[in-house]
């Protein structure tokens, strides 16, 4: 347990961003799914596929995860699209 004051505040800041950052990185891999979901079942990706790409854009810009992992993961997103 920290002593320091400063440390104790930042033990805080720590924890509330790391439950925000979970239900980003959760919220993530629930839009993956519903694109795997609607190219495995014939359905139409478009808006689905469109809404994933935009949270994970969202989460580049705000620093949950990497901007090129954001985009390594639209391109996968993408190519599993158009082949269906």
């Amino acid at each position: 347990m920290a002593n320091i004051k400063s440390q104790i505040k930042r033990n805080r800041q720590n924890e509330t961003r790391r439950v925000r950052n979970k239900a980003v990185r959760s919220e993530l891999k629930t839009r993956e799914k519903a694109v795997f979901a609607a190219v495995d079942a014939g359905e139409p990706t478009d808006e689905v596929l469109r809404l994933a790409q935009k949270r994970l854009d969202s989460a580049a810009s705000k620093g949950v995860i990497h901007k090129n992992e954001a985009a390594r993961r639209k391109s996968r997103l993408s190519s599993k699209a158009s082949a269906s």
